[in-house]
């Protein structure tokens, strides 16, 4: 039985895995992979696993916990060979990577971590950057686990309102404080 879709063979299946790896701002599950390597109707489950074993045989990819890390060696083949995977299948997987590779992005410039303590309160991190760097990092004692665990979802959702929110907070004391300089100011003769 022929298969539709653009993707036939095993080489199709390594050159479209590869593909998406090196595009991937990040490293990403295989959850993710079959996902984004879906946009072409070739595509099985069955295969995509076996040709993953293989390039991770081969160098291609490593396995980081539940991540897929393509290599140097699979970065150098795939530059190499990309536009042998049809431009309508790289369409679609550029465009699929977006979504992807924004929620990549923002979970490395968004995190939060809650650490217990021996008194049973918890300290809480809250970090938050964007493409120039650090913006807010920053650690808080939290009454409990689940008070820090509830902070830090908070933060997860709603990281630039908060951020801004602490920044207008600081500025309006900064400003208060500037006032009161000034007014100490004329007061002296």
């Amino acid at each position: 039985m022929s298969r539709e879709g653009f993707i036939q063979t095993k080489m199709d299946f390594k050159l479209l895995v590869l593909y998406i790896l090196a595009h991937a701002a990040a490293p990403i599950t295989f959850w993710q992979l079959l996902d984004l390597a879906l946009c072409d109707s070739g595509v099985d489950y069955f295969t995509l696993t076996e040709v993953v074993e293989h390039l991770k045989e081969t160098g291609h990819l490593v396995r980081e916990g539940e991540l897929l890390v393509i290599t140097d060696k699979g970065r150098r083949n795939i530059e190499i060979t990309e536009t042998s995977l049809p431009y309508s299948v790289r369409t679609r997987c550029d465009n699929n990577l977006k979504a992807v590779n924004e929620a990549l992005r923002r979970q490395d410039q968004v995190q939060t971590s809650c650490t217990p303590n021996e008194d049973g309160t918890c300290t809480v991190r809250l970090y938050f950057a964007d493409e120039t760097g650090p913006l807010l990092d920053m650690k808080l004692i939290s009454p409990s686990k689940e008070h820090g665990a509830a902070l830090s979802q908070c933060f997860t959702e709603k990281p630039i309102t908060l951020y801004h929110e602490i920044m207008q907070l600081l500025n309006t004391h900064v400003v208060q404080q500037q006032k009161r300089g000034q007014e100490h100011e004329k007061e002296r003769p």
